[in-house]
C-alpha cells in the first residue's frame, strides 16, 4: 500500500520493545519518507526535536518517560503533530488520558500494520498542501516551514525563513523573481544596505545551495524548483 501522500512523511515511531519496532519498520518502513525509531520516551523527545517529523507512533509504556508524558511534550513544541499510540491495554484511563493529551489515534496489540497505513493515509486531507520538491534535492514543508536535504534537517533562522517564504509566495503567484527592495523592506525594519543584503544571500547559499537561489542581474532573487 504506497501512495504519494505516504512518500512525503517523516515518521517517528518509538517502541521500547526492539524487536517488535524492527518488525513494524520492516512491514510499512519503505512506504515513507523517512522512518525513524526511538527505543524510550527521553530518545523520542530528542529525535523529535532534531528530524521534526510529521507524525508520531508511540507505545504507552517505556521506560524513562512513557508514551504519554512524551506526547504532552511534543505537542508542547508543536501541537499539529499528529501522535498515535499503541497499547498493549485497554484500560479505559489510559485512553481517557490519552485524549487528554492530544493522541489522535490508539491501536490495540496485537494490530494489523495495514492497518495503520490506512489510518495515516486517512490524514491526508487534514495535513494540506505538504512539500515543495526544491533544486539540488532540497525538500520544503509548506505546513510546518521546514527545510531538508533529502532526509536531514536544515536548520534556518527566523529571517532564513521568511526570506524562503517570500520567494516561494512570489513563484506561486507566477511573479518569480523578487526585487532586492522587496526582499529588504520584508527583512529588516531599518534601510538595509545592498552589502546587508548580499551577505545575508551569501550566508544563506553556504548554509544550504548555490542551486537554490537564483540571482536575477539587476531584477533580484528567485527560487529554483526542481
Amino acid at each position: 500500500m504506497k501512495n504519494r501522500f505516504l512518500k512525503t512523511l517523516r515518521v517517528l515511531l518509538v517502541e521500547d520493545e526492539v524487536k517488535l519496532s524492527q518488525l513494524l519498520k520492516n512491514a510499512i518502513g519503505d512506504n515513507f519518507f523517512k522512518f525513524s525509531i526511538a527505543h524510550d520516551g527521553e530518545e523520542g523527545i530528542a529525535l523529535f526535536k532534531k528530524i521534526a517529523p510529521d507524525i508520531v507512533i508511540t507505545d504507552i509504556n517505556m521506560p524513562k518517560k512513557s508514551g504519554l508524558e512524551m506526547a504532552k511534550e511534543i505537542k508542547a513544541i508543536d501541537s499539529h503533530v499528529p501522535v498515535i499510540i499503541l497499547s498493549a491495554f485497554s484500560e479505559t484511563e489510559k485512553l481517557l488520558n490519552a485524549i487528554d493529551v492530544g493522541v489522535v489515534k490508539y491501536f490495540i496489540k496485537p494490530f494489523d500494520p495495514d492497518e495503520l497505513l490506512e489510518y495515516i493515509s486517512s490524514l491526508e486531507e487534514s495535513f494540506g498542501e505538504r512539500t515543495i520538491q526544491l533544486r539540488d534535492e532540497y525538500i520544503y514543508n509548506k505546513t510546518k516551514k521546514t527545510l531538508y536535504k533529502k532526509s536531514r534537517y536544515v536548520a534556518l533562522s527566523k529571517k532564513e525563513k521568511q526570506f524562503l517564504e517570500l520567494l516561494l509566495e512570489y513563484y506561486e503567484n507566477e511573479i518569480y523573481v523578487v526585487s532586492d527592495r522587496v526582499i529588504k523592506k520584508s527583512l529588516w525594519e531599518d534601510d538595509a544596505s545592498d552589502e546587508r543584503l548580499r551577505t545575508f544571500i551569501r550566508r544563506f547559499r553556504t548554509k544550504t545551495s548555490k542551486e537554490l537561489i537564483k540571482n536575477i542581474k539587476a531584477e533580484g532573487y528567485q527560487i529554483v524548483i526542481a
